[in-house]
């Protein structure tokens, strides 16, 4: 007999940020991403930065040109009076959260994706993150991996 073999599937991440994020934003929540900052690619403000993490503000009241697309999140935001651009790879996205009640979803890991880190890409170049995530720290605190979120159904 044959192997049978299954069709490669694209990655679900795009897919299920765009569905979180719509939810959250229907709900009249802030949208929030966690983002692992030292992944390749990663391109926010080095100050933002903590313990290798940062968390964006990705309302629509906070960015502008907001582009969520198959690879990565990126938008405008204004820093210290600067317009500055914000690219994050979406390998780079730990979770996704409304700021107000914690709740969101956890990106899963996908073993066909290259998750290989670069530890000082991140702090090596110029980097920029939501203007109000800047001026408005996240009530609560980021959840971490899983821990924190609940489940939707």
């Amino acid at each position: 007999m044959s192997e049978l073999h299954l069709p490669v599937m694209t990655s679900q991440r795009p897919y299920l940020l765009r569905a979180i994020y719509e939810w959250i934003a229907d709900n009249g929540m802030t949208p929030h991403v966690l983002v692992n900052a030292r992944s390749a690619g990663v391109r926010v403000p080095p100050h933002t930065i903590k313990d290798g993490q940062v968390v964006l503000n990705i309302a629509d009241r906070a960015v502008s040109r907001l582009e969520m697309g198959d690879d990565a999140i990126r938008f405008s935001a204004r820093f210290g009076g600067v317009s500055q651009s914000v690219v994050v790879p979406l390998t780079a996205i730990i979770a996704i959260y409304a700021r107000e009640t914690g709740q969101g979803m956890g990106m899963p890991e996908e073993p066909h994706l290259d998750t290989a880190q670069n530890p000082g890409s991140s702090e090596e170049t110029p980097q920029q993150t939501s203007a109000e995530q800047v001026d408005d720290p996240p009530h609560p605190q980021p959840p971490k991996r899983g821990n924190h979120l609940r489940i939707i159904k």
